[in-house]
């Protein structure tokens, strides 16, 4: 059949749906979203990139495309992968269908499995790679072979801002914010330009001089893909960033490669922490917030290092989900504050920098 498409997983399960969006193969690492809304906030987030993305939600597209609600102009996703798809969206915001805007950008997806039974399967044996095809292999262990071989690369330098701008604030302008863009959120900016700060966004690249030289009331570092150790000179300037000593705040990769800046390592987590339903431990006062995340790796940090005070904790697998550093003034976490759209039990984090930055 012409519409025809398969999903290969990297152990060799094999699922059979209907092609959706473009006509073309592609070699991605799964991930999933829980979210029974926010698939075009999902879709639009950088830090997505290089994935393949599995709703569990079983009727994705209801509300159609709002291009307001998108966290990015681009979709840097690889594969897009749901059980049916609406195309008779209900919404008086919508401006066309999800498996219109699919194909409009290129992006190849599958519809008709079992969206629950995939996400049940990397949640059991760890996170994995499939390929997306029209047909399957002749050849099916030279394709297994060139799926496990596949690793997302290059990520941040590929969703990073080209060039250097800046968002005004809204009213009044009280403060003045560096960001460092690896692969930021549109609702990051707009949660500090609503509290008063101008925001310029620099690329990845941009050097811990042009920064200082800019002399911003604080830093942000961004949200964004991939595995943070990819990035050594990102580290190197952050090592002499902090030096300066100005209010940070990281969430994501921004909070990793902060902590690799600092000495910390990282490494890759089995299943990583996806969905809008992560439960974290504020230790300060004991409290389990619901928070949305989507990363595939954390920090490894000693809970004694005097450098550090470790402020949130995964209820789940315990790892480190936010610290306060001792001897600068930042702090950094990993999840997300702003999520849109998703749960904002954490949004006060926004109002602590600004604390920081008075």
């Amino acid at each position: 059949m012409e519409n025809t498409a398969y999903i290969i997983l990297e152990n060799g399960k094999i699922f059979k749906g209907k092609r959706i969006g473009a006509k073309k193969e592609v070699i991605a690492e799964l991930s999933f979203s829980t979210g029974v809304v926010g698939y075009l906030e999902t879709l639009t987030d950088k830090g997505a990139y290089g994935s393949a993305i599995v709703q569990t939600f079983p009727i994705i597209g209801n509300y159609g495309v709002i291009p307001e609600d998108f966290e990015g102009k681009d979709i840097t996703v690889s594969a897009y992968i749901v059980r049916e798809m609406c195309e008779t969206p209900s919404n008086f915001r919508c401006k066309g269908t999800l498996s219109a805007l699919l194909e409009e950008r290129g992006i190849p997806g599958i519809k008709g499995i079992d969206t629950r039974a995939l996400t049940k399967i990397i949640r059991e044996q760890g996170t994995m790679n499939m390929m997306l095809c029209s047909e399957l292999p002749a050849d099916m262990e030279a394709a297994l072979k060139k799926i496990k071989q596949f690793k997302v690369t290059g990520a941040v330098p590929a969703v990073s801002t080209k060039e250097k701008y800046t968002v005004a604030a809204e009213g009044e302008k009280k403060y003045s914010v560096s960001l460092i863009d690896f692969g930021v959120r549109k609702s990051i900016i707009s949660k500090l330009t609503e509290r008063g700060c101008e925001v310029t966004v620099y690329p990845y690249d941009v050097t811990a001089a042009e920064i200082i030289k800019a002399k911003p009331d604080g830093i942000v570092l961004s949200n964004g893909p991939g595995d943070p150790s990819e990035n050594p000179e990102v580290i190197k300037m952050l090592s002499e960033l902090k030096e300066a000593k100005i209010p940070t705040f990281g969430i994501c990769i921004g909070h990793q490669l902060f902590a690799l800046a600092n000495g910390f390592g990282s490494k890759k987590l089995e299943y990583g922490h996806h969905g809008g339903n992560q439960p974290v431990r504020c230790l300060e006062n004991g409290r389990v917030y619901i928070t949305s995340q989507g990363h595939g790796y954390a920090i490894e940090c000693d809970e004694n290092d005097p450098k550090v005070k470790t402020l949130w904790i995964n209820e789940n697998d315990k790892t480190v989900e936010g610290i306060e550093y001792k001897n600068i003034p930042a702090i950094t976490v990993q999840f997300h504050p702003e999520a849109a759209a998703g749960p904002l039990d954490t949004l006060f984090l926004f109002d602590k920098f600004i604390a920081m930055m008075k």
